[in-house]
């Protein structure tokens, strides 16, 4: 599907208009900061956790601007009533400027990923390298080394690279969250060194009301058959299961991973 409109610090304009110049600084350098959510049905999933996280990824990086949490809701709102898909993502860039009034909020609609359903019942194959974000916190358009560490799964005929600090311990993917489970105990990476993902947030708190434990821990690369299984969250695909991370090879995926797969399904389905 396409998209024949955009926003534009609430404007709505078409999308023919959509332009950067060449003498912004601040989008060449990647001075920017970007969220990207999920419509179903016309109504945005989690916007208001989005929007607050826009906010903190521009104090992280020091961009200053003049939008406020309900401007900005506003804005998104808008262009969803305006678009004629029902079911999308909605991508928000906030630009920097020298002046924080000149900063620019870009809000436009994409195609959402759809998974091989069988990648969800098998689970996917990960590689990894060595990276560690400079701002981890942030979702900044600073995503060079991301990229190139995405297409070189791909150029493996693997869904994603999972980066791995000094320490030989797994932070996150390139765009996703990453756990290992055992038994009912789910383990995340230290907070303060991944981006703390909206659906990773709603994801780990389904499974503690419904009995799960969450502990934050290093996760070494060569102790991954410590678990019995692992997982990566996003916000365009849920929870995927991890069949293998480079020779690695999980052989099943285990029970309580494909309960809370459900419970998190449930709870969707709850709040559309």
């Amino acid at each position: 599907m396409s998209f024949n409109i955009f926003s534009k610090n609430g404007q709505i304009l078409p999308i023919s208009e959509a332009n950067v110049s060449l003498n912004s600084i601040e989008y060449a350098y990647g001075f920017g900061v970007y969220e990207t959510l999920r419509v179903n049905k016309h109504k945005p999933l989690f916007l208001n956790d989005h929007i607050k996280r826009l906010i903190i990824s521009a104090e992280i990086i020091k961009l200053d601007h003049i939008f406020s949490i309900e401007i900005i809701e506003q804005y998104v709102l808008d262009f969803i009533s305006k678009t004629e898909t029902d079911t999308f993502n909605v991508k928000i860039l906030l630009i920097g400027s020298i002046k924080k009034e000149n900063a620019s909020i870009y809000i436009l609609g994409s195609n959402p990923l759809f998974l091989d359903r069988k990648l969800y019942r098998d689970g996917v194959e990960l590689i990894t390298v060595n990276y560690e974000r400079v701002y981890p916190q942030a979702k900044s358009l600073n995503m060079l080394q991301s990229y190139m560490s995405y297409k070189e799964a791909q150029s493996k005929n693997a869904y994603d690279s999972l980066l791995i600090n000094r320490e030989g311990n797994i932070t996150e993917g390139t765009r996703t969250n990453f756990f290992v489970i055992k038994n009912k105990t789910i383990y995340s990476a230290p907070e303060n060194e991944i981006l703390l993902g909206v659906t990773r947030k709603n994801i780990l708190d389904v499974a503690i009301k419904n009995g799960y434990i969450v502990e934050e821990k290093n996760i070494k690369l060569g102790r991954l058959n410590d678990y019995d299984g692992a997982f990566l969250t996003s916000t365009s695909t849920k929870i995927v299961p991890i069949r293998k991370v480079n020779d690695f090879r999980y052989e099943s995926i285990p029970d309580e991973l494909i309960n809370l797969v459900k419970l998190f399904d449930d709870f969707l389905e709850l709040n559309k």
